[in-house]
C-alpha cells in the first residue's frame, strides 16, 4: 500500500510525534493551519468515516479521547479547539486515512468551508 499516513504510522517515514498508544498516532501537520495543528491517525489503515462500521464504535471513541488528551497536552484544552474529520474529496479530504486535526492555539473563525 502507497498511503503516506501508513507509512508515519509504521516509521518508514519520519514525523513530528506528540502522542501515540496502541491505536492512534498524532503527529505535527507539516502545513499547518493554526498555531497548534496535529493529526490524529488509526494505525490501521481505515481510508474514511465512511468505511467504518459498528465495529469501530470503540475506536472511534479512543481517537476523540486522544485527540482530547492531545489539546491539554499542548495547552489549548481550556481556551478551546476544533476537531475535523473530512471525508471524500468533496468532504476535503486529500489523504485517504482516516484522520483527525486538531487545530487550536488562536481564535478559530465561525466559517465552516
Amino acid at each position: 500500500m502507497d498511503c503516506i499516513f501508513c507509512k508515519i504510522a509504521s516509521g518508514e517515514i519520519p514525523a513530528d510525534i506528540v502522542f501515540q498508544n496502541e491505536e492512534v498516532l498524532a503527529f505535527r501537520d507539516i502545513n499547518p493551519q493554526a498555531p497548534v495543528h496535529i493529526l490524529v491517525i488509526p494505525k490501521e489503515h481505515i481510508e474514511s468515516v465512511t468505511k467504518t462500521s459498528q465495529q469501530h464504535e470503540a475506536f472511534l471513541g479512543n481517537l476523540v479521547l486522544a485527540a482530547k488528551q492531545i489539546a491539554k497536552q499542548e495547552g489549548i484544552l481550556e481556551k478551546g479547539y476544533r476537531l475535523v474529520i473530512n471525508c471524500g474529496s468533496e468532504g476535503g479530504q486529500i489523504v485517504p486515512h482516516l484522520h483527525l486535526h486538531v487545530l487550536g492555539g488562536r481564535k478559530l473563525d465561525d466559517r465552516l468551508g
